[in-house]
């Protein structure tokens, strides 16, 4: 990892330090003993898949782990004296010359791949095979001091194609002494051969007060309501930083007051809603927005379906106002097939550049007819 490489943007939460600057992981003591356990038993796989939902500390664990690796000496390296006594814990302190050298984006046996800037300085919005084969390079660089070698590729999901084919030929023929982190918010996208050659490290959503720890370390500044934000983000500290830099809570406490008002609508509350999709520069809200229209359609399909709305609420009255718009299992099916009905549609209206606003007003356009039938 190069000094003059540009700070990262890929592999970073808005608003959040980045994963190598996080200095404690909360609520995923289970991941990191079970790999403790891989290294004290001497036979480390070259290959880990990271996997859970977004947000939960899995980029995190992996900067730990790169750390960790590259602070001990190769098994084959243990001296006169034999091998160190087990590890209990990844920790390695931030004044060891590690930890600096990572920090300063110095560290010659890590490297970090992630979607990178085109031509046009633009964030692509896949990892290409050009950034998988630079680590040819960086193997070649960094075999001459015979140390350990760490690769984190965050999100292994973004990987085209021809990417994963390149990381899977490295899987498969694995360099000495280099151990591949690979982050992974949805394993099914992946080739099953680069899944097959991994150990999995499962992480598991966040309990209310491991969220509370994790958001305060990142600096997030909390709500008085803090329940709503726990329902929404569903135990993902991405997931809450990213409703708390949006104002995602306040525009889905909107979205269930425009659905209290169905199946007459409140068209002035439809209009507000639209033109949040469409202000400028309003991408990532747009993004924010599609993402609670998903939640509030799950969660009317739920409430149906089990006969109670999701506790605890995620907005004021929303209980309430589910179980009026859907008391019935018949009810949650309608629900349902306008959830996935919605879901590509407005999916397929962002690759091909529909005007937002549009696509929200149609959205909520046939979630009142839902409402009336």
């Amino acid at each position: 990892m190069s000094k003059d490489e540009p700070l990262l943007r890929a592999d970073q939460t808005p608003g959040a330090p980045h994963p190598r600057e996080t200095l404690q992981l909360f609520g995923q003591a289970q991941a990191e003993q079970d790999f403790l356990t891989a290294f004290n038993s001497d036979r480390l796989h070259h290959g880990w898949l990271l996997t859970g939902p977004q947000g939960v500390g899995k980029a995190t664990l992996a900067w730990r782990i790169a750390a960790f690796l590259l602070s001990q000496p190769p098994a084959e390296d243990a001296g006169l004296f034999g091998a160190p006594p087990p590890a209990t814990s990844l920790d390695i302190g931030m004044d060891h010359p590690v930890m600096h050298r990572i920090q300063a984006l110095a560290e010659p046996g890590l490297a970090s791949i992630t979607r990178s800037e085109n031509d046009k300085g633009k964030l692509r919005d896949q990892i290409v095979v050009d950034d998988i084969r630079a680590l040819n390079k960086f193997f070649g660089l960094s075999a001459t001091d015979g140390g350990r070698r760490v690769v984190i590729v965050d999100a292994a999901d973004d990987m085209n194609i021809s990417a994963a084919n390149a990381l899977l030929k490295m899987l498969e023929e694995p360099p000495a002494r280099t151990t591949l982190l690979l982050v992974s918010h949805q394993p099914s996208r992946l080739l099953p051969t680069i899944r097959s050659r991994c150990r999995l490290l499962r992480f598991a959503p966040m309990g209310p007060q491991d969220m509370q720890a994790a958001l305060a370390q990142a600096g997030a500044e909390l709500p008085e309501q803090t329940t709503h934000l726990a329902a929404l983000a569903n135990g993902s500290v991405g997931a809450a930083l990213r409703l708390l830099n949006l104002g995602g809570l306040t525009a889905y406490s909107d979205l269930i007051r425009l659905l209290d008002s169905m199946p007459r609508m409140d068209r002035q509350r439809a209009m507000a809603l639209a033109e949040q999709a469409a202000a400028r520069g309003g991408a990532e809200k747009f993004e924010l927005l599609l993402t609670l229209i998903d939640t509030a359609l799950a969660r009317l399909a739920r409430t149906g379906a089990t006969g109670q709305p999701p506790m605890p609420e995620a907005a004021p009255q929303e209980g309430a106002i589910l179980s009026r718009l859907s008391p019935t299992p018949h009810k949650a099916r309608a629900w349902a097939d306008l959830a996935a009905q919605v879901t590509a549609r407005m999916r397929h209206g962002q690759a091909v550049n529909l005007d937002p606003a549009a696509l929200v007003l149609d959205t909520v356009f046939k979630m009142q007819e839902t409402a009336a039938r």
